[in-house]
């Protein structure tokens, strides 16, 4: 485990896992090892996780002096990180308690950090905190859980004299979305990787000076993405809005279900928003109430190009067309739900990504964009175009399914074991549709007005390749070409997809 020498002289560790930019984090409890926060539910799978054991814990030596324990003594600990990683600037990531301590080192180098994410951070240095009739209030959201009477029960047994380390196991059960078995293997660990002695002198007299905080982050240009969980009690997302607004440039998202430790409950929800925010490329939007993640390149007043994936897929799949697309259009590709680094929300259909897919366009301007769309996606983008026939400049439809009814009609679908990139009810919920499609989304063909081009994939692609010629005859301004490839045109084929593209004027 390497060391570092703190500005004190104290021996602190740190653990790297995952590879990619490195991504400092800091561990809450207060006081606890960092090694609770595991990989952060495959975080690292994205990026280095920098891993700081807080000094008296873990493989960190103790201090000297026991009142470098509190929070605001620690912020020398961050930057002897930094410096000994020798990082101009650093992305950084505080849980919990460490939310504070990551506010604090913000506070004092605004200069030194790049993004700052805080995770169901509290909000003492800013002056938001949690009262115990709040958090007493907030856990009865709890109420209809089957260990919930026990658990309420033994939160009244707490007094002046109960140790410590049976309040922590008395409030675990109010930490986790679920108090299943995975979280009280999480919560056991607590036993011993807190360092007791240190948890008080963490918030101790001194430690914070909200004000002088709240004045200090007036400088700091980095943006923060501030993560809440539904069912915490503290902060509440109520409260973490409220911190969050201390910051120049703050996000909130609140994770649907999830406690304290969002990782723990659902690992992917929670990497997802980071994921998105933590990468140069990616930017976010909300529609209709749904995080959708876009990833934009080319000059800010070129024509404006959108690029839509099909089913299972991403806004990755278009990286080689965007690149060329970029160097004489404004590229956008968007991931649409259920699918990337956009939220699961769990309702889907076509006519559901069609509505999307208009809302994105509104959200971000694009109005007479032209949309480049594959498969599903290409099905939700004539349909919006039939739907909202100004909406759309020109449009591109890659192997599109036509609406006639399958037969027969695809059988009901089981999930595979093997972990996906995609939210799996897509699936049976699109199937559904393709099997019995609303008739109108056939006749309502002839009120597309944008110039549009029909690519075929030849007779290896799955759709029906007479359907193709049908669907391009119905809308009036259509053109088919045929690219022999099979449904994955613009992977397989790019410099035919691109010619197709160029000879239709993009």
């Amino acid at each position: 485990m390497p060391k570092i020498i703190s500005y004190d002289g104290t021996e602190l560790a740190y653990r790297i896992q995952g590879e990619g930019e490195p991504l400092v984090c800091l561990a809450g409890g207060p006081m606890r090892d960092a090694a609770y926060l595991g990989d952060l539910g495959g975080l690292a799978a994205h990026r280095a996780l920098v891993l700081l054991d807080p000094r008296g814990t873990g493989g960190s030596a103790e201090p000297a002096d026991p009142g470098t324990y509190r929070c605001d003594r620690q912020v020398g600990d961050v930057e002897a990180l930094r410096v000994h990683l020798g990082l101009e600037r650093i992305d950084l990531l505080g849980h919990s308690a460490a939310g504070n301590l990551a506010t604090l080192y913000a506070a004092a180098h605004p200069e030194r950090v790049r993004s700052l994410v805080l995770v169901t951070s509290a909000g003492q240095a800013v002056g938001v905190g949690t009262t115990d009739e709040e958090w007493d209030k907030a856990v009865e959201v709890f109420a209809d859980r089957p260990w919930y009477p026990e658990a309420r029960a033994a939160l009244g047994t707490i007094g002046p004299d109960t140790p410590l380390p049976r309040i922590v196991e008395i409030v675990a059960p109010f930490s986790y979305g679920r108090w299943d078995a995975t979280a009280q293997e999480h919560a056991a660990g607590a036993a011993t990787q807190l360092h007791w002695e240190a948890v008080t002198a963490y918030h101790g007299e001194g430690a914070y000076d909200p004000e002088a905080t709240r004045r200090a982050l007036t400088a700091l240009t980095a943006p923060v993405l501030v993560l809440a969980g539904e069912h915490d009690a503290g902060p509440t997302p109520a409260k973490a809005a409220e911190a969050a607004a201390f910051f120049p440039d703050a996000e909130l998202v609140v994770l649907p279900g999830a406690g304290h430790y969002p990782w723990v409950d659902d690992a992917e929800a929670f990497v997802r928003p980071i994921a998105a925010f933590l990468d140069p490329e990616v930017r976010t939007v909300t529609v209709d109430g749904v995080r959708l993640a876009y990833r934009v390149r080319g000059a800010e007043d070129a024509p404006p190009v959108v690029l839509v994936h099909g089913r299972t897929e991403n806004s990755t799949t278009w990286t080689r067309i965007a690149a060329e697309l970029a160097t004489e259009h404004r590229v956008y590709a968007v991931d649409l739900r259920g699918h990337g680094l956009s939220d699961r929300p769990g309702h889907y259909g076509f006519d559901i990504f069609r509505d999307e897919l208009g809302g994105f366009l509104k959200a971000l301007g694009l109005n007479g964009a032209t949309v480049v769309a594959h498969s599903m996606g290409a099905a939700a983008a004539y349909l919006l175009a039939q739907r909202e026939p100004e909406l759309i400049g020109r449009l591109v439809l890659e192997e599109p399914p036509v609406f006639f009814p399958l037969d027969p009609p695809r059988p009901p679908v089981v999930r595979p074991e093997e972990a996906l990139s995609f939210d799996w009810e897509i699936v049976p919920a699109t199937n559904a549709q393709l099997n019995a499609p609303d008739p109108a989304w056939r006749e309502e063909l002839p009120a597309i007005k944008a110039p549009t081009l029909v690519v075929a994939g030849g007779p290896s692609s799955h759709i029906p390749q007479d359907q193709l010629p049908w669907l391009a005859g119905r809308i009036p301004e259509a053109r088919l070409v045929t690219i022999e490839s099979g449904h994955l045109l613009h992977t397989d084929r790019p410099e035919e997809f691109l010619a197709a593209l160029r000879e239709f004027g993009l």
